[in-house]
């Protein structure tokens, strides 16, 4: 019959695959790949462990590969599995919009922003827009998520997240970015520190003490300057404290664990009630720039839409010297 793919052309096998592949499989397998054992994705399915063990049995057969390395103390995913992890995750992904756009179909804009932020974002050009997008839009709904700046970022890649707003260290080609703001670090401590509210300090008054971070205060990281500067200060060896989460790393500076960094715009409040006192260096500070990041690939409902496209529209629009905290 003319226009059929014979059985032995490659293409019959991927319409072939198309048409017959539950993707309830895939959706298992996300949550599979995902878990540390059977059980743990059992639980997180609520479901029976033979009906999962069964499932992946299932999608194997159908791969024609094995997805998992299921020896005795291993479970780990083949080559297979994470090739089919990385595809499914988008796949899943792409079906949760879908009934999402479906769902916030009306003439008015009222779908659902879902951001994932590093934490204590302070950024007046993105609180305006918000303010903005929201007396434009009333009917519009935000969740706003902290979380650290590379799983902001895998929620963005995995479609489960509108756009995140984060430090980055690599850029991953598939996706978009744009700077936000720049902002400067400093190093602080907090009034049980016995460098407290001492005047005329030098770098050398720092040597040996102790000092707390942030998790990605690591040479190979997106807080490099950060952790050059903490070198050169000859601070000591032992770091007393680490935090994903700017709040808990001033916490820790507050409470005397040690002398930290911290975005000197977001202290200058607390230095001036007297919870944070800034040590050298005072001059050349390391900046770290914060970035919108964003899937290209992802379907946007009209909300997103409108509130990232705002966003990109201030920023192009706004010098960046206007958009440097220090």
């Amino acid at each position: 019959m003319a226009g059929r793919i014979p059985p032995d052309d490659p293409r019959y096998l991927a319409e072939r695959m198309a048409r017959t592949l539950d993707w309830n499989l895939l959706r298992t397998f996300v949550v599979l790949a995902e878990s540390h054992s059977i059980t743990e994705a059992a639980q997180r399915l609520s479901l029976k462990q033979p009906s999962v063990s069964m499932a992946l049995k299932r999608l194997e057969d159908r791969m024609g590969r094995k997805l998992i390395d299921r020896s005795p103390g291993e479970y780990e995913l083949t080559d297979a599995g994470r090739l089919l992890h990385r595809e499914a995750v988008e796949i899943n992904g792409s079906v949760l919009r879908l009934s999402t756009l479906m769902r916030e179909l009306t003439d008015h804009v009222q779908g659902h922003v879902r951001l994932t932020m590093a934490s204590h974002v302070v950024c007046p050009l993105f609180d305006r827009v918000l303010s903005e997008f929201h007396a434009d839009h009333p009917h519009a709904t935000l969740a706003m998520e902290v979380h650290s700046s590379a799983d902001a970022i895998a929620e963005v890649a995995a479609k489960r997240a509108s756009f995140a707003v984060c430090l980055v260290r690599e850029r991953d080609p598939a996706m978009e970015y744009r700077r936000l703001y720049r902002e400067f670090f400093g190093l602080f401590c907090g009034p049980p520190h016995p460098l407290f509210g001492r005047e005329n300090l030098q770098r050398a008054d720092l040597a040996g003490h102790s000092s707390v971070s942030f998790e990605t205060d690591r040479l190979q990281d997106a807080l490099k300057p950060v952790t050059l500067m903490r070198a050169e200060a000859e601070l000591g060896q032992r770091i007393t404290g680490l935090s994903s989460h700017l709040e808990e790393v001033r916490r820790m500076i507050v409470a005397g664990l040690g002398v930290g960094p911290l975005p000197v715009h977001v202290a200058a409040r607390d230095v001036s009630d007297g919870q944070l006192w800034q040590v050298p260096p005072y001059e050349n500070l390391p900046a770290i720039d914060v970035h919108v990041v964003w899937n290209p690939r992802a379907v946007k409902n009209r909300a997103e839409e409108l509130l990232l496209g705002r966003l990109l529209e201030t920023i192009e629009v706004t010098p960046i010297e206007d958009r440097t905290y220090a």
